[in-house]
């Protein structure tokens, strides 16, 4: 297929999966490991419909259409660069026939879709609450990283109502805003089912932590072993390089 023009600043990114691509603009915001693992620890089953809230450049719904066979991939982002770089990456991919791209506002998805249409909703939201470290409010980068357009409990609303009885919700955060996360979870009724926390290395605390959950589903809650980035050499170890990839 014939290579996109690129506008400035972008560049297209090999994502050693299917032979997809992906475009980004670095002085804008990049796609980082926590997107891969959580496009990993998801699961959508054949035919399924999968909604990716804040999806940025798309890197989400195009990873999973490279892993699932899911029917229809939705990545909604309210940021109007983000959702052009991720558009043409579909068109790059040639999977428009099962990844689309909406630019609107979490805030507002009960308004763009249809409530309790999706099977899997996933997200990686910003982490950071608003006013940590925030110079620049208005930045793509910001915006991605802090909570200045949308906060936790605006994601986790529009997942409940997206979601049907039984659909599953996966979420990437910060282990430090856990207590939070399970307590919001349950207010939006999307039950903690799974964990896994993310380490850089073994003898490190965590720095991420992968979260499935289920609409409207029983207590019960599975702690899965942790997940180890790095040797002891910084070398990735042997899961992270077959697994995901790097």
């Amino acid at each position: 297929m014939e290579a996109p023009k690129l506008k400035t600043g972008e560049r297209l990114d090999d994502l050693q999966r299917n032979g997809f691509q992906i475009i980004q603009n670095p002085e804008k915001f990049c796609f980082g490991m926590d997107a891969v693992l959580l496009s990993a620890f998801a699961s959508a089953g054949k035919g399924a419909r999968v909604l990716d809230l804040g999806t940025g450049t798309g890197i989400i719904p195009i990873l999973m259409a490279a892993k699932t066979q899911a029917k229809e991939l939705v990545g909604l982002e309210i940021q109007e660069e983000s959702a052009d770089m991720a558009m043409r990456s579909v068109m790059l991919n040639d999977i428009a026939d099962r990844v689309r791209i909406v630019c609107g506002d979490i805030k507002e998805a009960d308004k763009i879709f249809e409530p309790a249409s999706f099977d899997v909703v996933t997200t990686n939201p910003p982490y950071m609450i608003m006013g940590h470290g925030l110079r620049n409010p208005e930045g793509p980068k910001a915006i991605a990283r802090h909570e200045v357009l949308c906060d936790l409990d605006d994601v986790l609303r529009a997942a409940k109502i997206m979601l049907h009885p039984g659909g599953k919700f996966y979420m990437v955060h910060r282990p430090f805003r856990l207590s939070e996360i399970f307590v919001a979870m349950t207010k939006h009724r999307l039950e903690p089912k799974r964990v896994r926390f993310v380490h850089p290395y073994a003898d490190k605390e965590p720095s991420m932590v992968l979260i499935e959950g289920l609409r409207d589903g029983k207590p019960r809650l599975s702690v899965e072993p942790p997940l180890i980035i790095y040797k002891e050499d910084g070398k990735y170890t042997d899961e992270v390089a077959e697994t995901y990839g790097f």
